[in-house]
């Protein structure tokens, strides 16, 4: 009945113990017999999630573990769904894929505002249409939210867009909006990022439409997934972040941020996207000297990538282990 049945040998990391792990990644029929009722079922679909903090070399294992798997890559981040965010976002390039087909990457315009709850529905789509073509799902990336909405099936406010309260929000301060939350929904307030302009003015217009943002609950997941994560040490992971932050200004990381100026995006929006587009955005503005842009931003991807981690220890389900270990990742 198994159409195809691949393991995967993997030195994980648990809770920092070292210990070998044997990973099965199936893909079965998706109806069978539930045995002894003999009540037909169907099965969740298998798919592998990729995650960690940023620069730690999430894409080049999908990479790989597409190659062995006959996988096909989902990226789950809340910025490479644009088009125009390139090189600040570190989306992945044609070569670097090496063949292998990745999806949920440029489908959208800076303009325009997307949501956890619309990668979802593209999200758990694409899924299907992956497994369809008898390729494993892969979804890589940083926002533990958007990987969480996908997998667990998140269910969310059904709260319609309100065009004309996000114009009115959008030319408040990113200040402004979290003072503007913490009055209507203080719980809310507590664990939202505060420097996420989107979040903030999805929280607000939730806030205003339902008199506060409810807690978000599940639906059963139609995904049984298995989770690895990518976890250097934060010795390394600085010196990482390092060196990428000014391959990436070498590379041009200041003249895409004056592209997407010139194409008419504002500089609130520039900077709502926050880290690389927000720190670059104030020294094209003069706010900033060059130098202090760079020493700032440094310091603030060190702060994200620890807050990633934070969100995603919170997570049982994710088995951990170090980059050097991908050398005994291997198809048996």
């Amino acid at each position: 009945m198994l159409a195809l049945v691949k393991t995967l040998a993997v030195q994980c990391r648990d809770g920092g113990i070292g210990r070998r792990t044997r990973l099965k990644i199936v893909r079965s029929n998706p109806w069978e017999f539930d045995s002894p009722s003999r009540h037909l079922r169907k099965l969740k679909s298998k798919i592998i999630v990729i995650l960690g903090p940023t620069a730690s070399g999430k894409s080049s294992l999908a990479i790989k573990l597409a190659q062995a798997t006959s996988g096909e890559v989902i990226s789950a981040d809340s910025r490479q769904v644009y088009k125009g965010l390139d090189i600040g976002s570190g989306k992945i390039t044609k070569r670097e894929m090496k063949g292998v087909p990745h999806h949920l990457l440029d489908i959208t315009s800076p303009k325009k505002v997307f949501n956890a709850a619309q990668f979802q529905k593209l999200g758990q789509d694409k899924v299907e249409e992956i497994i369809k073509r008898g390729k494993v799902p892969i979804v890589c990336g940083g926002t533990g939210f958007y990987i969480q909405a996908l997998v667990d099936s998140l269910v969310f406010p059904d709260v319609p867009p309100n065009k004309k309260l996000r114009e009115q929000l959008e030319r408040k301060s990113t200040q402004e909006l979290a003072t503007l939350l913490k009055k209507l929904d203080l719980r809310r307030y507590k664990t939202i990022d505060i420097n996420n302009r989107p979040r903030l003015i999805r929280a607000i217009e939730i806030a205003q439409a339902l008199g506060k943002v409810p807690k978000v609950t599940k639906a059963d997941s139609p995904f049984e997934t298995l989770f690895i994560g990518v976890n250097p040490k934060e010795a390394e992971l600085e010196k990482k972040i390092h060196e990428r932050l000014h391959a990436r200004l070498r590379k041009g990381m200041i003249r895409e941020v004056e592209h997407l100026r010139s194409s008419g995006i504002s500089w609130k929006r520039l900077e709502s996207f926050g880290l690389e587009y927000r720190e670059i955005a104030r020294f094209l503005q003069s706010k900033i000297s060059k130098k202090d842009m760079i020493a700032q931003l440094e310091n603030e991807i060190n702060q994200f990538s620890k807050r990633q981690m934070t969100w995603f220890k919170r997570d049982e389900r994710i088995r951990w282990f170090h980059p050097k270990d991908w050398a005994k990742i291997k198809k048996t």
